[in-house]
């Protein structure tokens, strides 16, 4: 059993500790330490917590395998760094870093020291997406000619001016940050490195931050793949990859079903209709769970955790092209 301490105990630091606490195996959370003692006393003490008031007290106990932030975005890179040289595992809410030169820092850090990285992109886990990885990677879709994504939530109409979350040094390219990151991710998962962007975003109902993006990319594969996220609609998630063979989807809105259309048995000209359809539905999956037992997986069996450091490194390459591209309202090659 992994011993670890969650620093940020805000609504997603708590929903990290809901997801295990009492229901794994493998990770559990021993110790907590946030900004506010008042707000979180009476969870820590329902979840058999031990507070700390401040970081290093965390940093010293022999009994805490691993730290888990889910504090705010510009802080994770340091966070890392300090953690890291401690000798801790160390696990960071998304996005790992805001731009490429704090994300290598904190590679380097956790390089140096030899510890397990894990990095909260959880829509890498579901089943559906799993399996559309899968018939991407070993070529059940032929020929990849493209992808699309979208990652919707409706946060943005009702966050507050002066919450962290609302502040464009915080979360730049508005809904970028806390949602099509995750899209983001899992093209480069799927497709590799991304070589290109073109991005528009957008203001049109948030009253404080900017709340939709449209994303144009082009991976270094050949790939042409685009994303749409918003902070100003309603929940929604889809991931498509077309191939010649066929097309596979996770099903908006949420990740239960996975569905394949193939292209065999399509007439080639005329009119087109769609094939029957390939379903494979799974209801009630943890992704939260799944990738803290994943990250608990790798510190107990000593293996590289499954979102690689050159993933990373990569994924931070392409946020801070697609941030820059908002800006300029112009193409931005990824470095």
């Amino acid at each position: 059993m992994i011993n670890a301490a969650i620093v940020g105990l805000g609504w997603w630091g708590k929903t990290l500790v809901n997801s295990v606490q009492g229901k794994s195996d493998l990770i559990r959370f021993v110790a907590a330490h946030t900004r506010t003692r008042a707000k979180v006393e009476d969870f820590c003490r329902e979840k058999g917590i031990t507070f700390q008031e401040d970081l290093q007290a965390i940093l010293r106990d022999p009994k805490v395998d691993a730290v888990v932030y889910a504090a705010q975005h510009s802080d994770r890179s340091q966070q890392v760094q300090t953690t890291a040289a401690a000798g801790k595992h160390v696990f960071v809410e998304k996005p790992f870093a805001l731009d490429l030169k704090a994300c290598d820092a904190a590679l380097a850090a956790v390089k140096k020291a030899g510890v397990v990285l894990g990095v909260g992109y959880n829509r890498r886990f579901p089943p559906a997406v799993v399996e559309l990885r899968a018939r991407v990677k070993d070529g059940r879709l032929g020929t990849i000619v493209g992808a699309t994504g979208e990652a919707n939530a409706p946060g943005g109409l009702t966050i507050a001016k002066d919450f962290w979350r609302a502040d464009p040094a915080q979360a730049p390219a508005g809904p970028l940050t806390g949602l099509g990151v995750h899209v983001l991710d899992t093209f480069v998962d799927y497709l590799g490195p991304v070589d290109e962007v073109y991005c528009i975003g957008t203001r049109r109902a948030s009253p404080h931050i900017d709340d939709s993006l449209s994303v144009q990319m082009s991976m270094r594969s050949g790939v042409p793949a685009s994303f749409f996220c918003s902070l100003a609609t309603a929940v929604s998630y889809r991931i498509a990859v077309f191939g010649t063979n066929g097309y596979g989807e996770v099903l908006r809105p949420n990740f239960d079903t996975f569905q394949y259309i193939p292209s065999a048995g399509m007439p080639t000209q005329g009119q087109f209709k769609p094939s029957e359809p390939e379903l494979v539905v799974t209801k009630d999956f943890d992704s939260v769970k799944a990738e803290l037992e994943a990250f608990a997986i790798a510190i107990r069996d000593k293996k590289p955790h499954p979102i690689t450091h050159d993933e990373i490194r990569q994924i931070t390459a392409a946020f801070e092209a697609i941030v820059e591209s908002t800006a300029t309202r112009k193409p931005v090659k990824v470095r």
